[in-house]
């Protein structure tokens, strides 16, 4: 089994800088919960910046969440050093199915096969190029739901996908692992998500993307579990969730972690 506290211990150690070409929405909160749990958070997003600063970074996450045409090129330019280089990158298709402007740069984007995909399961069905019930940003569709277009991504790019929701799910498309926790106010607030697909990423610096993405998941349902022991409401939550992340130790997460074989 995986042990989760190890590859926690691992990332902070190493203290990747992470590039984030990530949505308006979460820049901040993305960033403070990087930092919280031990990453280096970096975002970079201009055209004519973006592919340079992916040569010093040592991760990227990309998140088309407030999209633009022209923040399409710069994703595509940051992943291309990426791969070229063999450092990890991660999607997050946020409502990929919803527009044909996000349905065209999912595609462009899968096509430079991302190390990590991480998505709930309405994105990662309709990236997969099914019919998904999701409704913007939010999924109407079940992790179970999702398990086939996971693999099938997975087995397309060669990389992981985790469909993350009530009970996770990730996948390499042969190996599979489910990881449970978390708390029922986290979906309440916005760009928990979008940050933690940065954190998945900063996990995969230096090791192999499977169970990164697994103990990744496994310390931010963890983290989340000791948050809503103190939080009153969503406000609070989200304060007590950077706090718990800050606090948390690879023995926690050891000794708490919820995974199971798939």
């Amino acid at each position: 089994m995986i042990d989760a506290g190890h590859y926690l211990a691992q990332m902070r150690a190493r203290a990747p800088l992470v590039q984030n070409i990530t949505n308006y929405v979460a820049m901040n909160v993305m960033a403070n919960i990087m930092l919280a749990i031990g990453a280096s958070p970096a975002m970079a997003h201009a055209q004519g910046e973006a592919g340079e600063f992916a040569g010093l970074a040592d991760a990227l996450s990309v998140n088309i969440g407030t999209l633009d045409p022209d923040w399409v090129i710069s994703m595509e330019e940051a992943a291309r050093v990426m791969a070229q280089a063999g450092k990890p990158w991660v999607l997050d298709p946020v409502a990929v199915g919803a527009t044909a402007l996000r349905r065209d740069a999912g595609a462009r984007l899968l096509a430079l096969k991302p190390t990590i995909i991480r998505g709930n399961a309405s994105e990662i069905i309709a990236l997969a190029g099914a019919n998904a019930a999701g409704k913007g940003a939010d999924t109407a569709d079940t992790v179970s739901n999702a398990t086939g277009a996971a693999q099938t991504l997975a087995r397309q790019t060669g990389g992981v996908v985790a469909v993350t929701g009530a009970v996770d799910y990730v996948t390499d498309g042969d190996a599979a692992y489910r990881i449970a926790g978390g708390h029922a106010l986290m979906p309440r607030i916005t760009a928990l998500g979008c940050s933690l697909t940065g954190g998945v990423v900063a996990f995969a610096v230096d090791q192999p993307a499977l169970p990164a993405t697994v103990a990744a998941l496994a310390s931010y349902a963890v983290a989340g579990e000791m948050a809503g022991d103190a939080a009153k409401g969503p406000a609070s939550f989200q304060v007590a969730f950077i706090d718990a992340l800050y606090a948390l130790t690879p023995a926690d997460v050891t000794k708490r972690a919820r995974i199971t074989v798939a």
